[in-house]
C-alpha cells in the first residue's frame, strides 16, 4: 500500500443519477457514493462493520469534480497510483483523453469517517455534460488501542505494530473477562483470575512456582497479601499489557515491590524512570528509601541531591529526624556524606 491512491468516478449530468464505487484498503471497504437530482450529493464512507464501529478510518484526501467537455474523453495514464475510472452511462471503461475543465475542490484532514453521513459535500452549481469526481488519499489512519496517536496505515512497520496492538488488545480482554482462567491471586482485600501461562512468561518466579510441585501449582492459588486488590489488578494490567497511565502513576510503588518480588525487570525500569520525574518534599525520603532497598542508583541519587544540594532538608526538619530514627544505617552514612561533601563546596 502506498499514499495517493486515486478512486474516480465518471457520471454524466442526467435529472437523476445514483452512482458506488468501492475501494478496498488495508483494514476498510471505502465506498464514492454519488447522488445528483437539483444538487449533486458526494458522500465518502466505510462499510458498516466491526471493524469500523470500532475504529473507523480516519481520512485525509483531496476530492475534484472535473467536468469534460463536448465528446472528448478522459483516460488512465498508468502509474503508481490506483485508477478507477467507470462510464456508469455506457458500463465501459473511459480510455483516451483530450482535455478536462477542473471545476470545484474539496480538500479534507484527519476526518474520522464512521457512517455515510460523515461526509457529505453537496454541490449546488449546476454541472452541464458529463463529469468526473475523483478522490486522492493524501494519508489514512487508524486510532491506536492503547490512546497513542492515530498511526498512518502506509507508515513503515504498519501491519506489524497493527498486530502487536491486536495482540495485545486480545490478551487484555483474556484478563478483564476471564477467558479460561486457571489460576487464582488472593491479595490483601479480594481476588483476581488469571492465566499461569502468562504469568510464567513474564517472570522466572512464577514460572519456578509452576514448575516445581509447590502449593501454588498444587491449589491453583497465589497469595500476595501485601498487595491491595487495586495494586494487584494493576500488576496483572501491566503484565497482560493493558494498564493505562492513571493506573500505573497510582500504584507505582507498589508495582515496583512487585516487580522486584517477581524478577520483572522490565516492570522495575519503568517504575524507577517514573519515579525520578515528579520528586518533592512530600515524597523524597519515602523515595529515597525505596532507592536504597530495592538497590535504584539513579533515584537515590535523585533525591540525596534534591535533599542536599537544593537544600530542602530543612524545609522538612521534622520528617527527616524521624527517618534517621528508622532508615538503615549504611543510608544514613550515605546522606551525611553527601552533606559532608556539600560543605566543602563552600
Amino acid at each position: 500500500m502506498f499514499m495517493g491512491v486515486l478512486m474516480t468516478v465518471m457520471c454524466a449530468s442526467s435529472n437523476f443519477i445514483q452512482n458506488l464505487l468501492t475501494y478496498h484498503t488495508f483494514q476498510w471497504l471505502l465506498h464514492l457514493s454519488v447522488e445528483k437530482s437539483r444538487s449533486l450529493f458526494i458522500k465518502l464512507y466505510p462499510e458498516i462493520s466491526n471493524l469500523t464501529r470500532d475504529n473507523p478510518p480516519i481520512a485525509s484526501f483531496v476530492i475534484r469534480v472535473v467536468s469534460s467537455v463536448g465528446d472528448r474523453k478522459c483516460s488512465v495514464h498508468p502509474g503508481k497510483s490506483c485508477y478507477f475510472i467507470l462510464n456508469y452511462m455506457k458500463h465501459s471503461c473511459i480510455l483516451s483523453f483530450r482535455k478536462l475543465y477542473a471545476q470545484f475542490c474539496h480538500e479534507v484532514t484527519d476526518k474520522k469517517i464512521k457512517s455515510n453521513e460523515d461526509f457529505i459535500w453537496s454541490i449546488e452549481v449546476p454541472l452541464t455534460g458529463k463529469f468526473i469526481i475523483d478522490v486522492e488519499f493524501l494519508d489514512l489512519k487508524t486510532a491506536s488501542p492503547d490512546g497513542a496517536d492515530p498511526c498512518s496505515i502506509w507508515s513503515e512497520g504498519f501491519p506489524k505494530r497493527l498486530l502487536h496492538e491486536t495482540a495485545l488488545t486480545s490478551l487484555g480482554r483474556m484478563l478483564s473477562e476471564s477467558i479460561h482462567t486457571d489460576i487464582v491471586i488472593n491479595a490483601s482485600d479480594g481476588s483476581v483470575t488469571a492465566h499461569r501461562a502468562v504469568l510464567a512468561s513474564r517472570s522466572p518466579v512464577f514460572r519456578s512456582m509452576f514448575s516445581h510441585d509447590l502449593k501454588e501449582k498444587e491449589l491453583s492459588a497465589i497469595d500476595i497479601s501485601d498487595m491491595s486488590i487495586e495494586a494487584c489488578r494493576a500488576f496483572l494490567n501491566y503484565i497482560y499489557g493493558s494498564i493505562r497511565n492513571e493506573e500505573f502513576l497510582t500504584h507505582r510503588l507498589a508495582l515496583l515491590r512487585a516487580a522486584d518480588k517477581y524478577d520483572i525487570l522490565d516492570l522495575k525500569e519503568a517504575c524507577h524512570e517514573s519515579l525520578l520525574e515528579d520528586i518533592d518534599t512530600r515524597n523524597v525520603l519515602e523515595r529515597l528509601q525505596n532507592a536504597s532497598l530495592y538497590q535504584l542508583p539513579q533515584l537515590k541519587s535523585s533525591c540525596m541531591r534534591y535533599l542536599v544540594k537544593f537544600g530542602k532538608i530543612y524545609d522538612i526538619r521534622d520528617d527527616f529526624n524521624v527517618f534517621l530514627q528508622c532508615a538503615d544505617r549504611e543510608l544514613i552514612a550515605e546522606i551525611f556524606n553527601e552533606i559532608l561533601a556539600a560543605w566543602k563546596g563552600f
